[in-house]
Parts: structure tokens; C-alpha cells; sequence
């Protein structure tokens, strides 16, 4: 038997609830994982809620990440006893994910835990961090550098948010954050933000083009900010977007990428390349100072999870939340 947080939907209602479960009931898979710490993401969220339409199918069992120890396996890379982690891959939305004590999946979707990272570290970083990094992969990649401007991160104080600001400054970048929350102005520059703005200057309705202020951005946002994001993106610029946290619409105007040619990236971390992945733990494990973690995360158990989704979807969480799944 394990503990998991299980959603059930019927005609008349919709519930997320604590429960006790017979490891039979494990979905298919070649690899079982006895979970140590799973995360709180803005999806999980959405999912626990039932505020988005996260879940596909019911039950479920919520959660984008876990990290733990390796049970039984029937593929050949992954042996009992060994550390893996995983991000993605439709678990917590279409497959049971880790908010359990217990998860079976592919062996593909999983990756080893990097030398030198604790589990808790690992999903102190979770999706967040990992979708962080992700985008400043794929800004690079477009040949976005230091010298050529600031780059702008939107979402400041969420955990993609957060994580991005470090990244970025630990790279050498000069960055803008976009916040709702000025009072955590000492909190942004402390990761590494040199320059705080409000996010109304982007939340609104806006023009095609605005003056040119960034060389590049980071943006968890969507709908009306990222479309101002574009338009006061510089030319040749690039925009690295990766969640839709004021809504799934982009309401722009082309004039951003004929008139200055900038380029809107999308970052999915849903089905990234398995070396993709690697490479991006990799990084995160030499380029983000671990031991800051705790700076940016709190630490909730299984149950409490249930309560702080809505607390997640309300704002009123900064930086990321760590789930002891066995507490």
C-alpha cells in the first residue's frame, strides 16, 4: 500500500483527495520508482483545483515531477537501487504522476539524478528550474549573448521566474524582472535582477510596437505580457515562452517579427530529447549554487499540498514548493 493525492471526477463532482493505495493499481510501465519528493507546479495546481483542464482521465494522480529510488525495473538502464528523476512525459495529466509514494512509468521518460545533487535539491529545481534552463538553452542557441542587451523575465517571482533571473545573472546577463509583488524587490535582486519593473507595464492591451528595450525574454506569462514582450523586444531579438499563466491567447500582431525580426521561441518541457535533458540537469547541477535553494523553497508534505494548491493559484507562493511525499 501507498499514500497518493487522488482526483476523481463524476457528474456532480470534482475531488481531490488523500488516499491509500494498493500497489496493484499502478498504471503500466517497465520501471516502479518509490517516490521521495515530488513539487508543486502551477499545473499541479490547475489539476488539484480542477480550475484548468489539466487531467484527461480519472482517477489520477497529480504531479509533473518526482525524484526517488529505482524499486523494479525491466529496463535494462535502470537498476534497483539507482537515483532517477523525471519531469514531463504527461504524468500527473494522462498517467499517474508524483504526488505518491509510489510511481510506475517508461524508462524513457526518466533520466539518472546528477552526480553531486541531493533528491530534495532536484525538486527544489523540479520542472521550474529545469524548464529555466531549458529556455536559456534556447536562447543561446539563437546566438543570444551578454554584450548585445538585458533580457527580461516575466513571472519574476514564480518558480520558472525565479530560477530564470539566476540563471541568467550566473551566465552574465543584465536582467529586468517583471513582477506584481515590489515588495519582493530585495528578494529579485538578490537572485541576481538588476532592474525591477511592474508587471502592468506589460499586463494590458498594448501597441504593435514598442520602444525597444531588451535584447531578449524569458516569459511564463502569455495572452496580452508576452505579446508586449515582443513588441519591446530589440531587433534581432529573441523570445524564449514557456507557460500562460494570464492566458493561453496571444493577442499581437506580426509588426514584432517582419518589422524587427524577432524570433518567438517556444520551450516545451513536456518531450524534450533524452540528451536534451541530461545536458540541461547537467547544467543546472554546476550553474545554480545549490546550496541557495533553500532561499527559494519551502517544504510541505503530501496532504498540505492539497491546501497549497490553491494558495499557488491565488499568488501568494513565492519561489517553489518541495513535496515530502513521505511526510
Amino acid at each position: 500500500m501507498f499514500k497518493a493525492i487522488v482526483i476523481d471526477k463524476d457528474a456532480s463532482a470534482y475531488q481531490a483527495r488523500m488516499a491509500e493505495l494498493d500497489d496493484e493499481k499502478l498504471p503500466e510501465g517497465d520501471v516502479t520508482v518509490r517516490v521521495s519528493y515530488s513539487t508543486l507546479n502551477f499545473k499541479d495546481g490547475l489539476a488539484i483545483t480542477g480550475k484548468g483542464p489539466v487531467v484527461r482521465q480519472f482517477p489520477m494522480v497529480p504531479g509533473i515531477d518526482f525524484v526517488g529510488t529505482v524499486e523494479a525495473s525491466t529496463d535494462p538502464r535502470y537498476q534497483p537501487g539507482d537515483k532517477v528523476l523525471l519531469n514531463g512525459w504527461g504524468v500527473g495529466e494522462t498517467h499517474w504522476g508524483g504526488l505518491a509514494q509510489k510511481a510506475r512509468v517508461k524508462g524513457d521518460w526518466l533520466i539518472p539524478l546528477p552526480l553531486g545533487m541531493t533528491e530534495r535539491q532536484a525538486m527544489a529545481i523540479g520542472t521550474a528550474g529545469y524548464t529555466s534552463m531549458l529556455c536559456l538553452m534556447a536562447l543561446e542557441r539563437h546566438s543570444v549573448r551578454p554584450e548585445q542587451g538585458k533580457v527580461l523575465v516575466t513571472g519574476a517571482n514564480g518558480g520558472v521566474g525565479s530560477f530564470a533571473i539566476a540563471l541568467l545573472a550566473r551566465n552574465g546577463y543584465s536582467v529586468i524582472a517583471a513582477t506584481g509583488r515590489p515588495e519582493e524587490t530585495d528578494y529579485l535582486k538578490q537572485l541576481g535582477a538588476e532592474t525591477i519593473i511592474h508587471r502592468s507595464e506589460l499586463s494590458e492591451p498594448g501597441r504593435p510596437l514598442g520602444k525597444e528595450r531588451w535584447a531578449a525574454a524569458i516569459d511564463s506569462v502569455g495572452s496580452h505580457t508576452l505579446a508586449n514582450v515582443c513588441a519591446g523586444t530589440q531587433a534581432e531579438g529573441a523570445v524564449a515562452a514557456c507557460g500562460l499563466a494570464q492566458g493561453m491567447d496571444l493577442p499581437a500582431t506580426v509588426a514584432p517579427f517582419i518589422l524587427r525580426g524577432v524570433s518567438l521561441l517556444g520551450v516545451n518541457s513536456v518531450t524534450q530529447p533524452y540528451l536534451r535533458r541530461v545536458e540541461a540537469w547537467s547544467r543546472l547541477c554546476a550553474e545554480l549554487d545549490l546550496e541557495k535553494l533553500t532561499d527559494i523553497t519551502h517544504e510541505i508534505g503530501l496532504e498540505q499540498s492539497l491546501q497549497a494548491a490553491q494558495h499557488l493559484l491565488q499568488g501568494k507562493v513565492r519561489g517553489r514548493l518541495v513535496v515530502d511525499v513521505n511526510s
